[in-house]
């Protein structure tokens, strides 16, 4: 059974329409003018107990806003929702307990204390005993790799560690279902690593179901099997991130180390040319023509090294972002 549940989802805001210069800024005091911006369109999807789906979108697509609309942060403007068997916008407590919210540009811990001291503030609001915390914080804890920071102060932390506090903080109270957005953002590689594998974890372990926005493809094709697609507020993909991308790039990358440079007319026969470099090529071959060809190329030109790839996943879904559909890409 779904565990979240939206259908026909919108949400529009009334904002002023503010014209530039001395003139704009007269008529904006004395005769303002005020336009509906819709932030979401229509917007259905299901996601199952323990699922983890990944949620993309260029930036003002919609996401953060459809994050606030689940957690209950803002009403929507009309359509159905539902998580946890719960009417978001109510705010009732057997829903606040049933869910957390991370955003990775905001924090909940307090900077001039430790995160320990936050956490048992978070427990006490929880209900959650003494002896309970303890011991979830301690097995939090020990999964984020976390020990002494939790007695510094948080404005003495890394960005790193107090990311991983702030997740610790997120999940005392074991939510069901947790909404991530850019939880990795602005960590190095290795800190966004262990953050990707704690989430991994943390849903093995709970069978907690996760919604998880990142402007990093690595967490989404480390964590999502299945991926949302928003544009301009509308979704427009919902399924496997293995089948988009298969969908999107009919092709595959072929990368050729020659022993010496081939002329430019002559490659072209293989495939597309996407990069000739001396005798380093990258070329572009249909996925159904590959066998075949790579057979005449082995057979007929200098190869001292080749590699068969499937193009970089960040790299579709940036062009996709750009145009907002689901077209084959050029």
């Amino acid at each position: 059974m779904a565990i979240v549940m939206a259908r026909g989802l919108r949400k529009s805001f009334r904002v002023a329409d503010k014209q530039p210069g001395l003139a704009g800024t007269m008529r904006h005091v004395l005769r303002r003018r005020w336009i509906n911006l819709e932030a979401v369109r229509d917007v259905s999807f299901q996601i199952e107990a323990g699922e983890v789906v990944g949620f993309l979108g260029g930036n003002g697509a919609g996401k953060t806003t459809t994050l606030k609309l689940l957690s209950g942060l803002i009403h929507p403007s009309g359509g159905e929702l539902a998580v946890a068997g719960h009417r978001p916008f109510r705010r009732q407590r057997a829903f606040l307990e049933a869910i957390t919210l991370v955003m990775g540009q905001k924090q909940q811990l307090i900077w001039d204390l430790p995160p320990l001291d936050s956490l048992r503030v978070n427990a006490a609001v929880y209900g959650i005993d003494d002896l309970e915390a303890r011991r979830r914080i301690g097995e939090l804890a020990e999964m984020l790799e976390l020990g002494e920071e939790l007695t510094r102060p948080v404005r003495k932390l890394s960005l790193g560690q107090r990311m991983k506090a702030e997740l610790l903080a997120a999940l005392l109270h074991r939510p069901r279902v947790l909404f991530l957005d850019e939880p990795t953002l602005g960590l190095d590689v290795n800190a966004q690593a262990r953050v990707r594998q704690f989430l991994a974890d943390y849903n093995r372990r709970t069978g907690a179901t996760v919604l998880l926005t990142s402007h990093y493809m690595a967490d989404i094709t480390a964590l999502c099997p299945r991926v949302l697609l928003i544009h301009q507020g509308r979704l427009f993909y919902d399924g496997s991130l293995a089948e988009l991308s298969e969908r999107l790039a009919p092709w595959r990358e072929v990368r050729l180390d020659l022993d010496r440079p081939v002329a430019a007319d002559t490659l072209q026969r293989y495939g597309e040319i996407e990069q000739l470099d001396g005798a380093a090529v990258r070329l572009l071959i249909g996925r159904e023509q590959l066998t075949t060809t790579l057979n005449q190329i082995l057979s007929e030109l200098p190869v001292l090294d080749l590699e068969v790839r499937d193009p970089p996943i960040e790299e579709l879904i940036g062009r996709l972002f750009q145009q907002g559909t689901l077209d084959p890409l050029p």
